[in-house]
């Protein structure tokens, strides 16, 4: 059994922040690997402007990764799953030896009452939310949180989570990163002209966390 952190998201651009926070959610919960899940399109990111092509944002993670256990997957695009429940069930489906848990950032836990089945996906995995700078006290006051509070475990049981039932939610207390992709976008709003070329490595766990069948 490995023991599987899932960080979704845009990855518009991929940076240091998400390698961070990654490494640093390993050695708190004690996990084997951590696996980016690239979205192709974020529901609720509909129409944002200044979204670079999936390819680029890819290429950024797979840059981004490298050396490190970090596992880059394309599995929403290949498989067509376009809300998290429905990533997180194939998952689980293709990979029963495994436990996972969802990383949430804390500046995504206000808005995650408008996830499909949010309640659904908190009965299929734990969640272990990520502190992001300055929004801890909206993260507690989210509307999800209502529902969630009685679910909330013990900082220090963090490395026990594959004993709990879901829902479960823990918030982790880790060093700060500052590094943000809208900071980034709006430096360099073209960034994404001068990143890395999309490679695919078929079979590789840098560009998906699975063998070399799709997951």
């Amino acid at each position: 059994m490995a023991r599987i952190g899932l960080l979704g998201g845009s990855f518009n651009p991929a940076h240091s922040g998400h390698r961070h926070i990654s490494l640093e959610a390993m050695k708190a919960l004690g996990l084997d690997e951590v696996w980016w899940l690239v979205s192709p399109g974020n529901p609720l990111k509909e129409g944002a402007k200044d979204m670079a092509p999936f390819e680029a944002r890819f290429a950024s993670a797979q840059d981004m990764a490298s050396g490190a256990p970090i596992s880059v997957s394309d599995v929403e695009s290949r498989e067509g799953t376009r809300y998290t429940i429905d990533t997180v069930r194939r998952l689980k489906e293709r990979h029963p030896e495994h436990r996972f848990i969802w990383l949430l950032g804390s500046d995504t836990l206000p808005d995650f009452h408008k996830w499909r089945d949010w309640k659904d996906l908190t009965r299929e995995l734990p969640i272990a939310v990520i502190p992001r700078s300055g929004y801890d006290s909206a993260a507690h006051a989210a509307r999800a949180m209502g529902w969630l509070e009685r679910f909330v475990q013990p900082q220090d049981q963090a490395s026990h989570w594959t004993e709990w039932s879901a829902p479960a939610i823990l918030f982790l207390r880790l060093p700060p990163d500052p590094t943000s992709a809208t900071a980034i976008r709006a430096q360099d709003p073209s960034w994404y002209r001068r990143s890395p070329p999309f490679a695919p490595r078929t079979g590789s766990r840098r560009r998906a966390p699975v063998r070399q069948e799709t997951p």
